[in-house]
């Protein structure tokens, strides 16, 4: 990639695989030496290496013999995705539904910037998933590297602030937000034009709260992606039944929100997942076939935000995909359409059980 002699305006790699890793790079440490998955990858395609040169890997594992932690640990390296692929008859579609995304990028090295109005303010945190963030000395000013966007995608983050008492007029100013990217046509920086200011109204009697509900969806999202880290890490422990109640737990706390409660959707898709993680974790032995490549892509799909396929699950009408854009859409659609031309029955033909392709070509 780096001495091909055509550069696209945008690159990426896209990595499948049907079996276990058989190189696996170590960390120095002796006998308390670990797995090293950065090693697995260059440097220089790190996605926060520093050389300017990003070629995320978008990894897709396929049957139940992949090695699931080595492939999301180098899509989460290089800024790619993982899917989980289940069936056969899914391959083409998950690549379909990358594809699509990776042919409408419209913005390259996104960077969003907020900074504190007020004098009495500081950032308390931000939440922005696997975006790396990171925030000045003094709290007032905080950064969101977030790269890539595909055409009509939106990224949701949540900025915690601490808000002193203040008794000086009914609106106070909190943060302005800025952006600048990279257009991936002219390769020009861009800046956004005059900065957004966020207000609050400070009362001096209160009415009736009401719950944000785009605030409490996006809180259910990151709750659902801490729960799921949790219940995997108890999983890899050997502690199956601490990781179901782990993923219970949120479940039902889940259903309790707001959003929840008006139907939302992306509340409702997560719930449906976090059953069906559940599900997948009723034994060792279904853990290590799919438990733990389908938590890894859920975790893939909601800390980026960005769709993932995992099972059968890139068709459109599933309530997975909370984050298919247009163009992913109308690739997929294109696959599906390619595949009924082509004389097949059915554009989903039955799930038959996940297998590995074979090792060599078998005697005719």
């Amino acid at each position: 990639m780096l001495d091909r002699k055509w550069k696209n305006p945008v690159s990426s790699i896209i990595l499948l695989s049907d079996g276990q890793d058989t190189y696996t790079v170590c960390s120095p440490g002796g006998a308390h030496s670990r797995t090293d998955y950065s090693l697995l990858l260059p440097f220089s395609i790190h996605r926060n290496g520093g050389t300017g040169f990003q070629i995320p890997v978008h990894a897709f594992g396929f049957g139940t013999d992949h090695d699931a932690t080595s492939m999301h640990a180098i899509s989460e390296t290089s800024g790619g995705t993982f899917s989980f692929i289940e069936a056969e008859g899914v391959i083409q579609d998950a690549f379909a539904q990358c594809i699509g995304g990776l042919l409408s990028v419209v913005v390259q090295e996104l960077r969003v910037g907020v900074e504190c109005v007020h004098p009495s303010l500081q950032l308390s945190s931000i939440k922005a998933g696997s975006y790396h963030t990171s925030v000045t000395p003094d709290a007032r000013t905080g950064f969101i590297d977030v790269g890539d966007l595909y055409a009509e995608e939106e990224r949701d983050f949540l900025v915690n602030i601490n808000i002193p008492i203040n008794g000086c007029g009914d609106e106070m100013s909190l943060f302005k937000v800025r952006c600048v990217y990279r257009d991936p046509i002219t390769k020009e920086l861009v800046k956004c034009g005059e900065a957004d200011e966020v207000k609050i109204q400070r009362p001096e009697i209160a009415r009736q709260v009401v719950v944000c509900m785009e605030v409490d969806r996006q809180r259910n999202r990151l709750r659902a992606a801490e729960a799921m880290v949790e219940a995997r890490a108890a999983a890899e422990r050997g502690d199956l039944t601490s990781a179901v109640a782990v993923l219970e737990s949120c479940r039902r706390a889940l259903s309790e929100t707001v959003s929840a409660r008006a139907g939302d959707r992306l509340c409702v898709a997560l719930g449906a997942e976090l059953k069906e993680m559940q599900e997948r974790m009723a034994n060792r032995r279904i853990y290590e076939a799919s438990g733990r490549a389908y938590v890894l892509s859920g975790l893939s799909s909601h800390s980026w935000q960005r769709a993932t396929a995992r099972g059968d699950s890139t068709d459109s009408a599933t309530l997975l995909q909370a984050y298919q854009t247009p163009s992913m859409v109308d690739m997929l659609t294109r696959s599906q359409t390619m595949f009924v031309s082509s004389g097949a029955p059915s554009p989903h033909p039955p799930i038959r059980p996940a297998r590995s392709f074979p090792a060599r070509p078998l005697p005719r």
